[in-house]
């Protein structure tokens, strides 16, 4: 319960914890790999010398990602009524499917709870709950996709000494998941619904472009020139309200201690790289042991890893391909 907890205070905001002990397993491994350092550090040196990064699990995402915004495009312009709406809310094949987070600010600005609406969230609650819920973001959300092109950008920037990343502290977006959420219930209002790029991208890519790309393209200018993904990491409540329900998911990003080599190339990719704490040498409390709830399940950390220690699995089950 220690574990999830921590996992869970993590999500909010709170700094990683070094463990105040770990199991016996975790210790024999790290002895061995103490007291076989020679051997260790030529493994080490080999398996990062072979190692291609396959973009595999980035590849499968990307190609989800513009398939699912494509059929939301196509089911318009083709008049076919396959999926209907925009991701904030639609209907598939006459499904109702409305974004948790939407529902629940739209209940807030209501001040009571839509029975149309809560129904709509359920059919949405039941399938992150299985494919993990910060799935969403990695490989559903259209401004997830748009800003880690951008990334690209702002890395080489930084690389070149022309800007600097400027960090937040990552209890911020629990302040603006609680801001947004008293601005509906104090306005009426679904402020965030306006502010969001997810349903501003959303609506633009099937209804036509309007003013409020404006305000997206603020958004990724702010994000190459000052703070690197600051909209994903500081600010937006909708990863904060689907990683509550990838805390019971399980589908899981799990790490193998005994696979690691603690080189750090998984954590300089991640987008939330706390989830990756557990790979610092000494972190890790059980030979496997799972992300936690703010991962997006994006695999970039398993495309990067080169001995294989983070894998796609389901709790109980064996490995995803």
């Amino acid at each position: 319960m220690s574990r999830f907890a921590d996992l869970f205070m993590g999500m909010l905001g709170a700094a990683p914890k070094k463990p105040e002990a770990v199991s016996p397993a975790v210790q024999r491994i790290m002895i061995l790999k103490y007291e076989d350092k020679d051997r260790y550090i030529k493994e080490k040196l080999h398996a990062r010398a072979h190692h291609e990064v396959s973009h595999k699990w980035r590849n499968r995402r990307w190609a989800v990602l513009v398939a699912v915004n494509l059929l939301f495009l196509l089911s318009f312009w083709l008049d076919i009524q396959l999926l209907e709406g925009a991701l904030t809310a639609s209907r598939f094949a006459g499904f109702h499917l409305i974004d948790l987070n939407s529902a629940l600010q739209v209940m807030l600005a209501h001040k009571h709870i839509i029975v149309n609406l809560f129904i709509g969230t359920f059919t949405v609650f039941l399938l992150w709950v299985l494919l993990g819920g910060r799935t969403f973001c990695s490989w559903v959300c259209p401004y997830h996709l748009v800003s880690e092109l951008t990334e690209k950008l702002h890395l080489k920037l930084v690389e070149k000494k022309i800007v600097t990343d400027h960090e937040f502290h990552r209890g911020t977006r629990t302040v603006f998941w609680v801001l947004f959420g008293l601005l509906a219930f104090g306005t009426g209002y679904t402020v965030f619904e306006t502010l969001s790029p997810t349903g501003i991208l959303s609506r633009a890519l099937i209804y036509g472009p309007g003013l409020a790309l404006g305000w997206v393209f603020l958004l990724l200018l702010f994000e190459v020139f000052w703070s690197r993904r600051a909209w994903c990491r500081y600010i937006c409540p909708i990863g904060l309200t689907y990683g509550v329900v990838g805390s019971i998911s399980p589908l899981q990003v799990s790490y193998h201690v005994e696979h690691c080599f603690h080189e750090g190339d998984c954590r300089k990719v991640c987008l939330v790289p706390h989830v990756l704490d557990v790979t610092v040498k000494g972190r890790a409390t059980d030979e496997t042991m799972g992300l936690g709830p703010d991962c997006t399940r994006c695999g970039l950390c398993i495309d990067v890893c080169p001995t294989d220690a983070l894998r796609f699995e389901v709790k109980g089950l064996s490995r995803l391909l």
